[in-house]
This record gives C-alpha cells, structure tokens and sequence, in this order.
C-alpha cells in the first residue's frame, strides 16, 4: 500500500513537472516577423513585399516633415526600400539623388559586407514629393535630415554598424549627409561624387576635355558636334518633325533652337561620361562626309534629342533647382567650335526650371561642405572614373581628415567602382569597408591584402555598367 502510493505521488509529481514545462514552452515569446517589424515604426507604411531568393525586399512609405526646424508644418510620403537580409548583419543606407528603384538591387558596397539595404527616394522627386511643393525646403541640409530620420528609425531594428553610398549626385548626398549628421554612420563610400566648390571656375573641366581618352577618339567627337551646329537648319527640321510626331513642348527652356543646341553641346561630356575609349569606333570617323541621319543618330544615341523637352525636363526638375540654388553646374568652352556656330552655350540650370518656381543662388553651401571634407573626414571613402568628366572637379582630403581616402579607377566613367580600382587599392579599399562595417575576417585584419566581397557576386542583384541618362547632370 505504502508503495502504491509513493508511485502515485511520483507520477502526480511528473505529470505536474510536464505540464509546467509544456506551459512554460507556450509562454516564450514568438520571433517577430520583419515586415511587422518595419510597420510598427511610427509613420511606416507597406506599398508592397516583393520576393527575392535570400532577402526580403519591402517598398515602404515614411512620413516626413516638410520642414525638419518646423516639423508641425506639414508632412510628406518619402518613398524607401528595404533589402533585408539579417538583423545581425551591418546596413547599408544607399541613395542616388533621385528617384528610387522599386525593384530589389544590391549596392557595391552592399555585397562587399553581405548586409542589409536600405534606399532612399531623394525629395521631390516624385512620388516623394509633398503637395503643393514648397521648393525652398528643397536643399542639402533638409534632405540629409530626411536620412538621419531614417536612420534614427531603424536603427533600433539593425543595430549593427552603417555605411552610407551613393553614386554622383547620390555621392554628393552621402557626403552632405555625413558633413551634417557625422555621428550616424560608421563609414561613407562616395562614388564619381562632382564637387564645385566655387561654381565660376570651370576650367578645370576644360583641361580635362583637352587630354581624355585619345587624339584620335577627341577628333572623332569634336567633328561630329561642330557638324551637328554646322547643319543645324537642316537638322531642325527634322528635330521639329520629331518633336511634332511625339508631342514635345519647349516653354520651359524657351524654344526648340534652344534645346537643340543644349543636346548637341552635351554630346562630348555625354560620351565621356557613358562610353570608353573602345566605344569610340561607333563614332562617325569623316563627319564632313557623314549624312545627315549619321550624325543625327549619333548625338541622339548619346545626348538624347527628347531630353531637353518639356517633357524630358520634367522629372529632373528638383535636380536642376538644387544645381541652380546650391551645387552649382559646369560651364565648359568649345575651342573646336567657331564663335559663329554657338548660339547659347552651356546654359544654366535656372532655364531648365520652371520661371514660377523662384531660386537663388547659395554660393557658400559647397565652400561649406568641402572646407567640412578637407578637415573633418573620418572613414571616407571617394571612388571616381579616370575618363569620367564629373570628376574634374573630386573631393579631395586635408589635413584633418582620417582613415579616408581619394581613389581612381583607371579607365573608368561614371560607373567606377571599388571593383575598377588597380589591385592594391582595390583590396585597401574593401578592407577598410569591411572594418568599418565591422565585418573585416581575422585574416583581413591581419592582412588586409586578403579582402573580398563577403557575398558572391549576384549578376541580377549587384548590375555593375551604369545606367546611360540624357543630358547634362551627375
């Protein structure tokens, strides 16, 4: 009996030892999903989840104030991506000054440390742009708040470390993004970012033309501009045909003369800027002895003739307000061109706005931001293109600057990169992205000779040549 009834007490006692350790089981937490992550951050909103094998790639809205010193005064739609990968793995934050890409992509610097993405619509550019716009809260400052914001709101998701990115006028963002908010990120990766410190002088663009690429690749473009302004009643003609059979309109730069002559003047800088030394073969040879559709075809491939359209301008209009009021724009001369043949010249930005949107000039914002670089750059990096144009006028450290570095990837235009860079500083250059996102393997630490790209190159996610746009802009 008093067997019986110490095996009762101890099978009371095991069903009861179970029983709490099932409960106990139920009572842990469940893991929180990413995307219920991301929506509970104030102001977040879902536009849609689209998948990719490896990640999970969000399109998100985030209100934003107009006016980040007046937050009460009014509130846009930012538009954001998220390529998530891991809440333990470091983040990049991209951005490329204009609109965002609302399909999955992965930034150089994004394979280098196999991170997370996070990318940013620039403001005002539509659909990020609020309504009626306030174009004088269109400025470096504002939009550098739009990230720190951002970031502020993410990080408590992906505490890890943060490197900043852009290319060009995404370049020029993460740099003014830095100078304003140094404390946020923990590296910066500025690619062919221009820097017109004094916007005046331009003839460092004017050296630059008269050595690039080859004598002979110089020859070949030069003749085919000065001809496109040497026939230019003939081509009008057909410029007018064209614009008429696609329904383009030429009240905001003034007249189709006008945007013709703009397309042509670009077409130089246009090839610089896209093509190589080898693409040179495409260019008519004899452009004296070229037909018409010859060289009408060549300055469309790469100036585009639709650009300088209302139509065209359009989209670019924040781009052109900010060169107008705060980054400035090249003025180069063409002493290949007789007097005669130019009408306008290089025009500024104010005639691709708009005349009822108002600007003004801030000839002390690009001082500010370089004075800022040369003395004050810690964990910098700037990559720029040998035979770009834009980098005619580069960043450049001084004194005060630390763990930062300038970088030219020989041959290269607008689409250098890390990847581009001769081999030794190919690999200083991943190291140090490495270790500022706190990633760098201990046989990198040791060697830095021995940095790769933590990711294997995805030919789909991490598209390398650059995407050729119409006209005259970084």
């Amino acid at each position: 009996m008093r067997k019986a009834l110490r095996w009762l007490l101890a099978l009371v006692v095991l069903i009861g030892t179970v029983s709490t350790a099932g409960a106990a089981t139920a009572a842990e937490p469940k893991a929180v999903d990413i995307k219920d992550r991301l929506l509970s951050v104030p102001g977040m909103s879902l536009i849609e989840e689209k998948p990719y094998t490896g990640y999970r790639f969000f399109v998100l809205n985030y209100t934003q104030p107009v006016d980040h010193r007046r937050p009460s005064k009014g509130t846009f739609q930012q538009r954001i991506t998220v390529l998530h990968k891991d809440v333990n793995r470091p983040t990049v934050f991209y951005t490329g000054g204009y609109s965002v890409s609302t399909n999955p992509s992965r930034r150089e610097p994004t394979q280098i440390v196999d991170g997370n993405q996070v990318s940013m619509e620039y403001r005002y550019f539509t659909p990020s742009r609020p309504e009626p716009a306030d174009w004088s809260k269109l400025d470096i400052w504002q939009a550098a708040s739009d990230q720190h914001r951002i970031f502020q709101a993410l990080k408590p998701i992906y505490s890890e470390n943060w490197i900043s990115t852009g290319g060009s006028k995404g370049g020029m963002t993460a740099t003014y993004y830095e100078r304003f908010y140094p404390r946020d990120m923990d590296g910066v990766v500025a690619y062919v970012a221009p820097n017109d410190v004094v916007n005046r002088e331009d003839s460092a663009y004017d050296r630059f033309f008269a050595r690039v690429g080859t004598e002979e690749c110089r020859d070949r473009l030069n003749g085919v501009q000065r001809e496109a302004l040497v026939r230019r009643a003939s081509l009008k003609e057909k410029y007018e045909a064209y614009a008429a059979e696609n329904g383009y309109t030429f009240d905001t730069i003034g007249s189709l003369d006008r945007a013709y002559e703009a397309v042509v003047l670009d077409y130089v800088w246009g090839f610089w800027q896209y093509s190589t030394v080898k693409d040179c073969a495409d260019i008519p040879a004899d452009a004296k002895n070229a037909t018409d559709d010859e060289i009408w075809n060549s300055v469309d491939t790469i100036s585009g003739f639709s650009f300088y359209t209302d139509q065209g301008l359009a989209p670019y209009t924040p781009y052109y307000y900010q060169a107008g009021t705060q980054l400035g724009a090249p003025t180069i001369h063409f002493p290949h061109i007789e007097k005669k043949y130019i009408r306008y010249g290089y025009q500024p930005p104010r005639n691709f706005v708009p005349r009822d949107i108002d600007m003004r000039f801030q000839p002390w914002a690009m001082r500010d931001v370089d004075t800022w670089v040369k003395h004050n750059a810690r964990h910098m990096l700037f990559v720029y293109g040998e035979n770009d144009p834009w980098g005619a006028e580069p960043f450049r450290l001084g004194h005060g600057a630390r763990d930062s570095y300038v970088l030219t990837a020989p041959g290269m235009n607008h689409g250098a990169n890390v990847a581009g860079l001769v081999p030794e500083e190919k690999t200083l250059a991943t190291a140090r992205i490495l270790d500022w996102a706190g990633v760098a393997p201990a046989e990198v630490q040791e060697n830095p000779s021995a940095a790769e790209p933590l990711a294997t190159f995805d030919a789909e996610l991490d598209k390398r040549d650059v995407q050729r746009e119409p006209a005259l802009r970084p």
